[in-house]
């Protein structure tokens, strides 16, 4: 096959020149044109305007990938906030929690001490640190012991009424056993008539129960049983319950009833204990309008070591 020779060469190079400086002649003549007339302008608007979409499209993968990353963020900020207003939600929530705890305690408190005030009554205030309501065993463990002049025999009550009464001491806590206890019995009275009974434990914190109670006796229902202060176990006047529904028992010869108790044994933080004065006297007469009477201040709780 031949070569081109070097003639050819060179005429292909003088073409490409020639065509090169046609080129520029033509751009000059454009830019002096352009440049006296502003013909190009219009063309370059028009070029811009006709270029607008292309740029607002090739534009808008950025501006979608901008709106996700601050629909990230946004979200992101709002779950953080999201829990922030719960955990100070749920802390307000305990904190009211807590205060009103706080207030029915002192409901009960200052409750627990008119009482003792409007009777006059020389009392020691104690808390409860423990307590069992197991069925054969209803104690509590208060935390004032021998050290604080609690001994055993004192009477436990609250402004219900009767708790108990301390069976054992240390020199810091203090034992009470509950009139719940299956083997706690407490002399009674009726507060309407008069009559005397006796009540005993049921080994529920809810109910006492009530025996041997004389087909004639002038027992109702809904009478308030006061503590008669027999045997000098408990001072006369203090609410133990009110009678229920009385029936006959199973030798049909004598009535039974349960008996709410008065006092509170299942709530409450504090108790107040008696303490025994040097000059017991008389019991003051039963309220006939079923008001629990108060002791008097010098009522005592002679200490006997046990329930029965």
């Amino acid at each position: 096959m031949p070569q081109p020779g070097p003639s050819a060469a060179r005429s292909g190079d003088i073409a490409g020149v020639l065509r090169l400086l046609a080129w520029l002649v033509l751009a000059i003549i454009l830019m002096v044109f352009d440049l006296r007339g502003g013909w190009l302008h219009a063309v370059r608007t028009q070029a811009d305007t006709l270029m607008q979409p292309l740029w607002w499209l090739a534009a808008q993968p950025a501006r979608v990938a901008d709106a996700l990353q601050q629909g990230l963020t946004s979200h992101a900020r709002l779950r953080e906030d999201n829990a922030r207003l719960r955990q100070a939600l749920l802390l307000a929530q305990a904190r009211n929690a807590r205060l009103q705890l706080l207030a029915a305690e002192n409901a009960r408190l200052r409750g627990l001490l008119d009482s003792a005030a409007r009777a006059h009554l020389d009392v020691q205030l104690a808390s409860v640190l423990d307590v069992d309501l197991d069925p054969t065993r209803q104690r509590l463990l208060l935390d004032s012991g021998a050290t604080r002049g609690v001994r055993v025999g004192q009477v436990v009550i609250d402004a219900g009424g009767l708790l108990g009464q301390v069976i054992a001491t240390t020199p810091t806590t203090a034992t009470v056993l509950l009139v719940t206890d299956p083997d706690h019995a407490v002399p009674v009275m009726v507060a309407r008539s008069g009559v005397r009974l006796v009540v005993y434990g049921s080994g529920r914190r809810d109910l006492l129960r009530l025996t041997d109670v004389p087909l004639s006796a002038d027992v109702r229902e809904g009478d308030l049983l006061l503590t008669s202060g027999l045997g000098n176990r408990f001072p006369p006047g203090f609410a133990v319950g009110r009678v229920g529904r009385l029936r006959p028992d199973d030798s049909r010869a004598f009535l039974e009833a349960d008996v709410i108790p008065a006092a509170q044994l299942d709530r409450g933080r504090d108790v107040l204990l008696l303490r025994p004065a040097s000059d017991p006297a008389a019991a003051p007469p039963p309220a006939a309008s079923g008001t629990p009477p108060s002791a008097p201040a010098h009522a005592t709780a002679t200490p006997t070591g046990g329930a029965r």
